[in-house]
């Protein structure tokens, strides 16, 4: 069923309009020699695209996979696309899938055919060119970003798939029901969705059945198959809107993103660990017990391991996204950390120095130090920070939650402490 033209390729019109790159490519003896970048999730068409443009554009078609080819492949391939070029005429397209599994030696390898125009580079990546490809290589291709198949792109694959003569040809009908459990499935991705199709396809014909519905697909297909690599970009976007959404005072939409790591095969020490840091950065002074329930999580998860790891996890969850929200210990440390790091330190008071053995105290380390225990308020009027830093304000404590009342116990100490 892949398409064999651009005028049946589905979804991606945003790459396809008359004029477009990827269009113009395609013109028969194009004499284009841009080279391009693919990037976007598995299943949206990197592939497919690639192939259109080498059929249609009378190009040698040449694929070369990173998993597989090293640098002696793309050398034989850059020095037959020259000859080919000198002797007969004929322009090369190659085509590399999975770019981002390259070194930065095959990269450098791909450079002089790229630049000199020997071939025209086709490469495809589901990862961050950004940090995947160098600097160099990615400056001569031009980026083209695949996003995720809409839920009616994939009703208009469904459908072509079952009735074309290279597909089903017809030989089962899918109910709507069917249809909508199939793209639910499908997660945005072509294939998926088509090996869903054909799965459910030889179990209803080997149960004698035509018309396929929504409960064949559920008793054919399992369950959803995640996009969700732990390496790659799809694992930093969910963590990324787990902790977003518990920031934001949203426990369902914190349990979704948790829900997507657990079925993915996330490593729940992972979670974990993200529960105990926003615990502290993010609800801090506002409720410190979110910080004891966390920890709690994630010693829970370390004994018990999943499944059942799901429940104390999902329980820090919804107590970090309800509790009361408060970044001014992070905001504290790290001003303080900034000072020091710029050399905003000073010396320290003489009256707070060691004095535990008698040199020091005959520099007068430790003298006219004054010990709050002895004050019945509990503080005393004494200078702590050093010299430089003596109006130095770092903790700034809110109005949120816990933190309420020690601003209010704050504001008292401090007009004691600093007079």
């Amino acid at each position: 069923m892949r398409p064999r033209s651009l005028d049946e390729v589905v979804g991606q019109q945003h790459l396809l309009r008359v004029g477009s790159p990827l269009q113009v490519l395609t013109t028969e003896m194009s004499e284009s020699a841009v080279s391009l970048i693919l990037w976007g999730p598995p299943g949206t068409g990197k592939t497919t695209l690639a192939q259109v443009i080498a059929q249609s554009s009378g190009r040698k078609f040449v694929e070369l996979s990173a998993v597989t080819a090293g640098i002696k492949d793309v050398r034989t391939v850059m020095d037959q696309a020259l000859s080919d070029r000198d002797l007969y005429g004929v322009s090369t397209a190659l085509f590399l899938d999975e770019i981002h599994r390259f070194t930065k030696t095959q990269h450098d390898a791909l450079l002089p055919g790229v630049e000199n125009g020997w071939v025209t580079l086709i490469a495809a990546t589901t990862e961050n060119p950004s940090f995947s490809v160098i600097s160099p290589l990615l400056s001569r291709l031009l980026l083209q970003t695949l996003e995720p198949l809409t839920d009616d792109d994939l009703r208009t694959l469904l459908s072509r798939a079952a009735t074309d003569t290279r597909g089903l040809d017809g030989k089962i009908v899918l109910s709507d029901d069917a249809v909508n459990a199939l793209v639910q499935l499908a997660s945005g991705d072509a294939r998926r969705a088509l090996t869903g199709l054909e799965a459910v396809a030889a179990s209803a014909t080997a149960a004698g059945e035509i018309e396929v519905t929504g409960e064949r697909v559920a008793a054919s297909v399992d369950r959803a198959l995640l996009r969700y690599d732990r390496n790659g970009d799809e694992h930093y976007d969910v963590i990324s809107a787990f902790i977003k959404s518990m920031r934001g005072s949203d426990p369902d939409a914190a349990l979704h993103y948790l829900a997507r790591m657990i079925e993915a095969g996330e490593d729940p020490r992972f979670i974990a660990r993200r529960l105990v840091v926003h615990a502290a950065e993010d609800v801090g002074m506002a409720d410190p017990q979110a910080l004891q329930v966390a920890v709690a999580a994630a010693e829970a998860a370390q004994l018990i391991g999943l499944p059942e790891a799901k429940i104390p996890l999902a329980e820090a969850t919804i107590y970090i996204a309800t509790a009361p929200k408060s970044n001014a210990v992070i905001s504290a440390i790290d001003a303080a950390i900034s000072d020091v790091k710029r050399g905003g330190f000073g010396v320290v008071p003489k009256h707070l120095r060691h004095s535990h053995n008698r040199g020091a105290k005959l520099l007068g380390h430790g003298r006219g130090y004054i010990t709050p225990h002895n004050d019945p308020r509990g503080v005393v009027r004494q200078q702590y920070l050093p010299d430089a830093l003596r109006e130095q304000v770092y903790y700034r404590p809110t109005s949120h939650g816990h933190e309420y009342a020690v601003r209010e116990r704050l504001d008292k100490i401090q007009k004691v402490v600093k007079g």
